[in-house]
């Protein structure tokens, strides 16, 4: 049966608090912070190293990179590995790297390379954790509270990083410019404590069959990805999503600041709601599952937000584009818990971490080209194209998901 169909008239399920989701949920809001704070520093600190806008962009891409060399192979090792141990043991390498950067700040031996370099190696070691969190999420909730499970953590993370490290950046920068990096090395400590503690279910798995590689194991988890229509087309439409998502957000302070002329302010503003937006969207992701189903809620949100993106395109009104954009993260967030439930429902639990990772690395090799188009588009058409090319892109990926849907 369809995972889509199978939330239809069920009646609600929510994690315990206590216990293992508790923790895991706890260490995941903790890490985002910390992530929040880092990644706002980080831009503020380049610019002070740097005036070469490539350079600048190579620490960006260092961040992409990694999923494409790494994320099929980080995939296969989680479901190999004991995930706990594997994502304690993540942070704890992370929180040493971080810690020495905030080192090197605060010495004065900060340079654009180290920064690529920090980009590189996290992004790198996320490969490994996010897809064993992703797998180690069912032992930890009955198969009913996933979804509530999954947008609670979602939502947690979005006012962590949204709300309070963000507003935090400045305060702490007055403190000392390695400050931020110092919280997030912290914050790294903490969640890796609070995932130790866990003790989830040992997940069922079949003997590895004798001379099994990696590389064999990874395509097995691509012709399981493949096979499932509802996920194959899922993935499809979130990468062709994430093209134009790359197109809108490498392009939109251009668009507000240029083209509505709304300033800095009006950058913010734009920002601001599409974080409430988000937050909002994980309260409602779970009700519309229950209502309409995964597969028909994630296409809902694929309609809605290519109305969105035209409108940001083609009203230069600051209101109409403040109003698109939170109701486009609203959608946004409904799409991405209903996505990663309906991996978790869909697929076999020895297979979730490569699944998760193939699907993931399709997804994310989508935003650094919709980048280099929307920079395109807004360079040779105007600054509004980008929103309108996303727009398109986004019918696309509607288009990819009603076969899905019918699954």
């Amino acid at each position: 049966m369809a995972a889509a169909q199978a939330v239809e008239g069920a009646s609600p399920a929510r994690p315990a608090w206590r216990g293992g989701f508790g923790r895991l949920w706890t260490a995941a809001v903790v890490s985002r912070f910390g992530d929040a704070l880092r990644t706002a520093a980080l831009p503020l600190l380049a610019v002070t190293l740097t005036s070469d806008p490539f350079l600048i962009a190579l620490v960006t891409a260092c961040g992409y990179v990694p999923w494409l060399l790494f994320g099929l192979l980080g995939g296969a090792l989680a479901d190999r590995v004991d995930q706990r141990r594997a994502m304690w043991a993540v942070d704890v390498v992370r929180a040493a790297l971080v810690a020495a950067f905030a080192v090197a700040v605060g010495t004065g031996h900060a340079s654009v390379p180290l920064l690529m370099a920090l980009a590189f190696a996290l992004t790198s070691l996320a490969t490994l954790f996010d897809n064993a969190a992703t797998a180690l999420l069912p032992s930890l909730v009955p198969s009913a509270a996933l979804g509530s499970a999954n947008a609670r953590v979602m939502t947690g993370q979005q006012i962590a990083g949204s709300f309070l490290a963000a507003p935090l950046v400045p305060v702490l920068l007055t403190v000392s410019a390695a400050a931020p990096y110092g919280v997030d090395a912290v914050s790294y400590v903490l969640a890796a404590a609070l995932v130790a503690s866990l003790r989830p279910a040992a997940p069922e798995r079949a003997a590895r069959k004798p001379g099994a590689t990696l590389r064999a194991e990874v395509a097995e988890g691509l012709r399981a990805l493949w096979a499932d229509r509802t996920l194959r087309g899922l993935c499809a439409a979130t990468t062709v999503c994430n093209i134009g998502m790359g197109a809108l957000i490498a392009t939109l302070v251009l668009d507000i600041t240029g083209w509505l002329g709304a300033g800095q302010g009006g950058y913010a503003a734009t920002v601001t709601a599409y974080g409430a937006g988000s937050v909002a969207g994980g309260l409602l992701a779970q009700p519309l599952a229950r209502r309409l189903g995964r597969t028909r809620c994630v296409l809902l949100a694929g309609v809605v937000q290519t109305g969105c993106l035209a409108a940001i395109g083609s009203v230069r009104a600051l209101g109409v584009t403040v109003a698109a954009m939170a109701l486009f993260g609203l959608l946004g967030m409904v799409w991405n818990v209903n996505a990663a439930t309906l991996m978790q429902e869909r697929a076999p639990e020895a297979m979730l971490g490569r699944m998760s990772a193939a699907f993931r690395t399709l997804a994310v090799a989508g935003a650094p080209l919709g980048a280099v188009m929307g920079g395109a588009a807004a360079a040779s058409w105007g600054l509004n194209t980008p929103a309108l090319l996303a727009s398109g892109l986004f019918v696309a990926a509607v288009a990819a998901l009603i076969p899905a849907r019918a699954a």
